[in-house]
C-alpha cells in the first residue's frame, strides 16, 4: 500500500503562556512512501517522528495537509477504518491473556463482513505465530516472556490482521544490544515475506540504516533529508544530518579556503576546487583518515584502540569542534602508542564541506 503524506502538519498550544505561538512539532512534511517498502523516520528526541506516525494511524489529527493510502484520503478516517497495524515502545501486551489471546484479539473484534469463524481466526494466529517464531509460546502469559518474545508477540498481533500499513514506533528500545541486533534482523526478514509497507521509528541512525529501505531524517519537525541510507550517509545535505549519522561521528573541524585549498589551522590539507575564500566548518567521517608519516594534517596522538580488524586512533587538533577525533584505519598499520603526533591524508570523498552561515553542504571539484 502506498502511503502519501501531502504538506503534513501538525501544531500543538503553547504550554508557556508567555509565548503565543503554537509549537510545530511536524512542518509541512510532504514524502511519498512506495508500496511494500520499509522506510525509518529518523532524528532525535522530540524532532516529530513519532507524531509522524500518530498522525498516519490516525490517533492525532494533522493541523493541515493530507494524508493518502493509495488514492484514498484518510486524513479524517479513525483509527480503526485505517487498516494500520501498530506496535508500540512498550509493547502493550495484555498482562492477563496468553500470547495465543493477545493475537487473536484485534481478529475477535472484526465486525461484518469481515467477521472470521473460530477456526479461522485460530489458523491466522498459528500462522502468524510461526512467521515470528513464537508457536511453542501460545500458552505463556507476557511476565513469562522475555523482551524480545514479547516484542514478537506485539508484532504477530500487528500483522495477524494483515493491515495495509504497518507502524513500529521505537519498537527495539527497550531490548539490550544483542537482543536488538537480532530483532532489527527479524523485522526486516517479516517485512520482506509479508511484503506490508511499513515505517519504522526510532532515534538510533545504525538501526535505522541497516534495515530501511529508505531514511527520513528529522529535526524539529522538518525533514532534513530523504534517500537510500547510504545515499545520505555518503552525501549528507546539511552539517546536522552529517553528525546525525555515523558511528563513531563525524569528525568536525574549523576550517577555511583560500585560493582553491583547504586548510585547518595551518595545515594545507588538499584542493577543493570550485569553493569560493571563506571559512567553512569541515566535516571529516572517521574512516576518511590515511596514516601518512608526511601526511598534511597533523594531530596530537592520545591513544590507539585495537578492534581487530581495525584501530581507532584517538588524537586532538586545536581546530578540531569534537574534544578528540576518532581516525578509523585498518589493523595492517602500525602507530608507535608513545608517539607524540600523527600525520593523514584525507580521502576526499570522505570530507565534506559545510556554510558557517546556514550549514548547508558545499560542494568541491578535483
Amino acid at each position: 500500500m502506498k502511503v502519501v503524506l501531502q504538506n503534513l502538519t501538525k501544531k500543538f498550544p503553547n504550554r508557556n503562556k508567555k509565548v503565543q505561538e503554537d509549537v510545530v512539532a511536524v512542518n509541512d512534511f510532504t514524502f511519498e512512501i512506495p508500496d511494500g517498502k520499509l522506510i525509518g523516520l529518523l532524528g532525535p528526541s522530540g524532532c516529530g517522528k513519532s507524531t509522524t506516525l500518530s498522525l498516519i494511524c490516525g490517533l492525532q489529527k494533522p493541523t493541515s495537509g493530507k494524508i493518502f493510502f493509495g488514492d484514498d484520503d484518510v486524513t479524517e478516517l479513525p483509527p480503526e477504518n485505517r487498516g494500520v497495524g501498530m506496535v508500540f515502545q512498550n509493547y502493550a501486551l495484555y498482562p492477563h491473556l496468553t500470547v495465543k489471546q493477545n493475537i487473536l484479539f484485534p481478529l475477535e473484534n472484526l465486525k461484518g463482513k469481515d467477521r472470521l469463524t473460530k477456526d479461522q481466526m485460530l489458523e491466522k494466529a498459528h500462522q502468524i505465530a510461526k512467521l515470528v517464531q513464537i508457536d511453542e509460546l501460545m500458552e505463556r502469559k507476557p511476565s513469562e516472556l522475555s523482551g524480545g518474545q514479547q516484542q514478537r508477540v506485539a508484532i504477530a498481533r500487528a500483522l495477524v490482521k494483515m493491515p495495509r500499513v504497518l507502524l513500529l514506533d521505537e519498537p527495539l528500545s527497550n531490548l539490550d544490544a544483542r537482543l536488538r541486533l537480532q530483532t532489527r534482523e527479524e523485522i526486516r526478514r517479516i517485512q520482506r515475506e509479508t511484503g506490508i509497507t511499513t515505517i519504522f521509528v526510532t532515534h538510533d541512525q545504525e538501526e535505522a540504516m541497516s534495515i530501511s529501505d529508505q531514511i527520513v531524517v528529522m529535526k524539529a519537525g522538518v525533514v532534513q533529508q530523504i534517500g537510500r541510507p547510504q545515499d545520505v550517509y555518503n552525501s549528507p545535505v546539511n552539517l546536522f544530518v552529517a553528525k546525525f549519522l555515523g558511528t563513531p561521528p563525524i569528525n568536525v573541524f574549523d576550517g577555511r579556503v583560500s585560493g582553491g585549498r583547504l586548510y585547518i589551522g595551518n595545515d594545507c590539507v588538499m584542493d577543493v576546487g570550485g569553493v569560493s575564500d571563506q571559512d567553512v566548518t569541515v566535516g571529516i567521517r572517521p574512516e576518511g583518515f590515511v596514516l601518512c608519516e608526511n601526511g598534511p594534517l597533523c594531530c596530537k596522538l592520545s591513544g590507539v584502540e585495537v578492534m581487530g580488524r581495525d584501530i581507532s586512533i584517538v588524537s586532538t587538533n586545536t581546530s578540531s569542534l569534537n574534544p578528540t577525533i576518532r581516525s578509523i584505519i585498518s589493523a595492517e598499520n602500525e602507530v608507535a602508542p608513545d608517539a607524540e603526533i600523527v600525520r593523514f591524508t584525507l580521502k576526499p570523498n570522505k570530507v565534506f564541506l559545510f556554510s558557517k552561515a546556514d550549514e548547508a553542504r558545499i560542494s568541491f571539484g578535483g
